[in-house]
């Protein structure tokens, strides 16, 4: 008799092959430790590509589930329910400059949502296509669907899906010449951008960069669109990180941490666009499903906690400083840069392209991380690592190194001993 395929096999035959997951099986997991079907355990430096924010199992975030699942599931935007409109309101009220909300079910879609939302404004305004002009930057990331992809400027995303959507237009990130250059032709409708790159290397906007866009887009009647589905929701040390760079959005995406798992997406509208979109102008199904917005409310209001905020400023300094004493000790990183808990490692020219090895070295060590491209490791842990999470991390993070650096005549003899 044959054996039954594993999970992996399954996930081999069945799924369509756009992954290359590491050959294990999570199974469950509780704070910032995971388990796999194996029982080996993990502490876990990537969160689910910075979603799990509030860790595995967070009790409240349970509880407002089950709560809601015993009640209503779905019922559609045909008709109101609670827990979408406490959300809207509590995010408007957080946000300090939004009117409105569009819910969606991830941060493709709240892109896909701002693209259109910006497009309507320029009708509105009686400005041709040619004059709908969205400026983003090389590096960026901002979803998968057809438009999403477009304003993605990385061209790996985009190859074989042309001909792609019109209307975009691609700058160096904190390159302040070409943005006025830019600007000087006249059709520019909106700068769409990340205030710290994830896919792209974990890469900060400059010091004033962001304003300077601002001041810009106020010149010439155009909108500030901020993608913060990675990097906000606590992330960097402050509920929406563009509060880092005193400026006042149009437009900022969410997702992610927003569900803390639970998939949901917003838009946040001001007022400058809050009322272009009126009824049949977008829609979705599940959008503002009660279930998600549920969880959301709790997951914002433990999010924006000075207790939370805090343990990310404290603990995102002692995982730099424990990235210090490793580059002290092996030599391994350029750069460590980001803010908050969302940290990138850049690996030194010697090792460059194989970011993904050290991933595999790191989860047979216990650590699971990410990366962000092929020469940076990503650091987006729950914001709620306990002091023994970090210094463990750091330990198998470590270990996992010396493996990776290790001739690999070295290791076999050692592992044929």
């Amino acid at each position: 008799m044959h054996a039954p395929p594993s999970l992996i096999d399954l996930g081999k035959r069945y799924w369509l092959p756009v992954y290359k997951p590491r050959e294990l099986v999570l199974d469950y997991g509780k704070g910032a430790r995971v388990w796999d079907t194996e029982g080996r355990e993990y502490i876990d430096f990537g969160a689910g590509i910075a979603v799990n924010a509030l860790g595995h199992a967070d009790p409240d975030l349970v509880a407002a589930l089950a709560t809601q699942a015993h009640k209503l599931w779905h019922s559609s935007n045909v008709f109101y329910t609670e827990p979408p409109l406490r959300l809207a309101e509590e995010l408007v009220r957080a946000s300090g400059f939004a009117e409105r909300v569009f819910f969606c079910n991830s941060g493709a879609e709240a892109n896909e949502a701002a693209i259109k939302l910006v497009r309507k404004w320029a009708a509105s305004k009686g400005r041709g296509p040619e004059r709908r002009t969205i400026i983003t930057f090389h590096g960026s990331f901002h979803g998968r669907t057809l438009a999403t992809v477009t304003a993605t400027a990385q061209p790996k995303y985009q190859q074989g899906y042309e001909p792609l959507p019109a209307g975009f237009r691609y700058l160096d990130f904190n390159d302040v010449a070409a943005l006025e250059a830019t600007f000087a032709e006249g059709d520019v409708a909106a700068v769409m951008l990340e205030p710290v790159q994830g896919e792209g290397g974990v890469l900060p906007a400059a010091p004033g960069f962001i304003r300077r866009v601002r001041e810009l887009c106020d010149a010439h009647d155009a909108l500030l669109v901020l993608d913060e589905i990675q990097c906000g929701m606590g992330r960097t040390g402050t509920l929406f990180a563009h509060v880092q760079d005193h400026v006042v959005p149009d437009i900022v995406t969410l997702a992610k941490a927003l569900g803390c798992g639970f998939p949901i997406g917003a838009m946040l509208a001001g007022p400058k666009v809050a009322e272009v979109m009126q009824f049949g102008a977008h829609g979705t199904t599940f959008g503002g499903n009660p279930m998600g917005a549920a969880v959301a409310r709790v997951a914002l209001a433990k999010l924006a906690s000075p207790e939370v905020l805090l343990n990310v400023e404290r603990q995102a300094n002692d995982l730099r400083k424990g990235l210090a004493a490793i580059h002290a000790e092996l030599g391994l990183f350029a750069e460590v840069r980001g803010r908050g808990l969302m940290i990138g490692a850049v690996l030194a020219d010697s090792w460059k392209g194989r970011a993904g090895e050290v991933l595999d070295h790191a989860a047979a060590h216990g650590l699971l991380l990410l990366q962000a491209g092929p020469d940076v490791l990503r650091f987006v842990p729950p914001l709620t690592l306990s002091d023994e999470d970090v210094a463990q991390g750091l330990l198998r993070l470590r270990a996992a190194l010396l493996d990776f650096m290790r001739p690999a005549d070295t290791a076999a003899a050692e592992m044929s001993r």
